[in-house]
């Protein structure tokens, strides 16, 4: 019954709760960098190459030749689609370059944050003068 009521407390506790809310906002976003590298980013790179389409990419691997990669996945002939592969490493990069930049702007916001509180105001004169005087009675007495 113990391992229940720690489980329980674990899962109760905030550090639970952030890693699910992360997660499936991390879900949503590979699906927005996904639609972004595919949709946005590579058709002008392939229109700029002589009008290669990356995810139409692939080696054959049979001598059947096939016109397309989706004919070749049709006929369930073995390929390498490197195509596939060399948006996914775009799409890499640009979730890294997002989180990187998330990361960096957390920490600016902390460390504004830390200085804030190691810079708290002065106080006032008026309180230094009482504090003093508090002191030197208590050495008087």
């Amino acid at each position: 019954m113990g391992v229940l009521k720690e489980f329980q407390e674990f899962a109760v506790k905030g550090n639970v709760v952030d890693m699910a809310v992360g997660i499936i906002i991390g879900g949503a976003f590979g699906t927005i960098v996904k639609s972004l590298v595919s949709d946005v980013i590579m058709p002008p790179i392939g229109l700029a190459l002589g009008g290669v389409d990356f995810s139409d990419l692939f080696i054959n691997l049979t001598d059947i030749q096939y016109d397309s990669l989706s004919a070749a996945n049709e006929a369930g002939a073995p390929v390498i689609a490197y195509g596939s592969f060399i948006n996914n490493i775009i799409s890499f990069v640009i979730v890294a370059f997002a989180v990187f930049l998330l990361i960096k702007g957390i920490n600016s916001l902390k460390k504004k944050q830390e200085e804030a509180l190691a810079e708290a105001p002065a106080p006032p004169r008026s309180e230094v003068l009482l504090e003093e005087i508090r002191d030197a009675l208590k050495a008087r007495a």
